[in-house]
């Protein structure tokens, strides 16, 4: 397995998702009304597939032997970077939800906060994917050993065999490809 591989694939999935999610705000913007469900489900995938599983294996795999076998560099990288990122787009997935339940409660001018929470994490990922792809992921192929990498491929291996177990993959990327269908 080559993991690093693996999740710059997952990254093609969430910034699909993630023009899902700015059509839905585009529908918002004209005036549709907001979809719960669908945001709903958006939260979910965001939440389940992008951070609980994607996030969580770079945060316990990868990020964790970048920080202690990589010195200051590896270690400002992650903790001042990437989890810095990594905690704002749970933030912004909470007020976004936060949002959704005041508009659902009568406070229309809310909807602004639906949208801006929503874009906002849609930059925030986009900008967050392509620094991963470019520079981190790249770092972490040249600088950790090969015994390093395959250690993290190893563990990456048993994560997704359990998550495979669990359906994650499958039930996240029907997910993704039911709100694509409705978002287009």
């Amino acid at each position: 397995m080559d993991s690093i591989r693996l999740m710059m694939e997952e990254h093609q999935y969430i910034l699909r998702m993630l023009t899902v999610v700015r059509k839905a705000c585009y529908r918002i913007l004209k005036g549709e009304a907001i979809n719960y469900e669908d945001f709903d489900r958006m939260i979910d995938f965001i939440r389940n597939y992008a951070d609980a599983h994607h996030h969580g294996k770079e945060e316990k795999l990868l990020f964790n032997e970048m920080v202690e076998h990589l010195g200051p560099l590896g270690n400002k990288l992650i903790t001042h970077g990437m989890l810095v990122e990594h905690d704002f787009g749970r933030l912004y997935m909470k007020e976004l939800k936060e949002a959704m339940d005041r508009v659902q409660n009568g406070d229309d001018i809310s909807k602004l906060d639906v949208i801006a929470n929503a874009i906002s994490y849609t930059h925030l990922l986009k900008r967050h994917i392509e620094k991963e792809d470019s520079v981190v992921y790249t770092f972490a192929e040249r600088q950790l050993s090969k015994e390093i990498l395959d250690k993290v491929n190893e563990k990456t291996a048993e994560f997704e065999t359990s998550a495979l177990k669990q359906g994650t993959q499958e039930q996240y990327l029907n997910l993704l490809k039911s709100l694509e269908e409705k978002y287009r």
